[in-house]
């Protein structure tokens, strides 16, 4: 069985107090409250060494938003898989649509990325996914697919085995637009069959595939029952403790 994940993404939100408050209340539920899912934040860098301290990771992974695409040296303001790793994070996002669009993030630099998390221990949640203009043109099938050949499908299997695809069409982020969820499945199986041609039907069918669009606690449980659907990736509405676990408890 694949597994379930409702992921947190801050973004530039929370600065350190607000942050630390957020994941206590947060742990201090879902602890209560088991989860019937995995759980993961995702909190700027200056969080994680102090969130880590009391987060009880058996209930909710902690992750940071990105990673530098260099080992270490003098890279001014950079900060390296190893150091995400030492703080005690688990996770990290790479490849999500606005560092590819506001930081010009090539396939090229992500590859680099993914292959310094692995080394390092993390688990990266892959995110791909097209624009407005790509969707109305009907390319999302072939961006998809180019975004994973570019910087992930170079890896083993078994190194394959441990990445997150985070699906996020980029025209229903923070817009309030939704990809129904006929939509939202039907690329998602999509994604789960390049997977399937490139490494095999076992390993797609084991490859956790999040949808991340704007998605909500009135909306997840409508996307989560879908077969190829295995959770979400969730901005704004991880920022309430919550809104957040509304989303969450869609899985029960």
């Amino acid at each position: 069985m694949r597994k379930k994940i409702v992921a947190g993404n801050w973004k530039m939100n929370m600065n350190l107090q607000d942050g630390i408050a957020l994941a206590k209340e947060l742990n201090e539920t879902l602890t209560a409250e088991k989860p019937n899912c995995g759980v993961v934040i995702c909190t700027p860098f200056i969080h994680l060494a102090s969130i880590a301290q009391f987060l009880n990771q058996d209930v909710i992974g902690l992750g940071a938003e990105n990673c530098a695409d260099k080992e270490k040296g003098a890279f001014t303001g950079e900060v390296s898989a190893e150091m995400i790793k030492s703080t005690g994070a688990q996770y990290v996002i790479l490849g999500h649509s606005e560092r590819r669009e506001y930081y010009k993030e090539t396939p090229e630099i992500l590859k680099e990325k993914v292959l310094l998390a692995q080394k390092n221990g993390l688990k990266v949640i892959f995110c791909i996914g097209e624009s407005l203009e790509e969707r109305e043109a009907g390319k999302q099938n072939e961006v998809v697919k180019a975004e994973l050949e570019g910087s992930v499908f170079n890896l083993s299997e078994e190194d394959f085995r441990k990445i997150v695809i985070a699906y996020e069409p980029i025209w229903a982020i923070g817009t309030g637009k939704t990809a129904t969820a006929e939509q939202a499945e039907e690329i998602h199986a999509y994604i789960r069959s390049i997977i399937a041609e490139k490494y095999g039907q076992a390993v797609a069918d084991d490859t956790t595939i999040l949808y991340g669009g704007s998605c909500k606690a009135s909306n997840a449980p409508e996307l989560f029952a879908k077969p190829d659907i295995d959770g979400g990736l969730i901005g704004g509405a991880s920022l309430k403790a919550a809104d957040f676990k509304g989303i969450i408890d869609a899985w029960k």
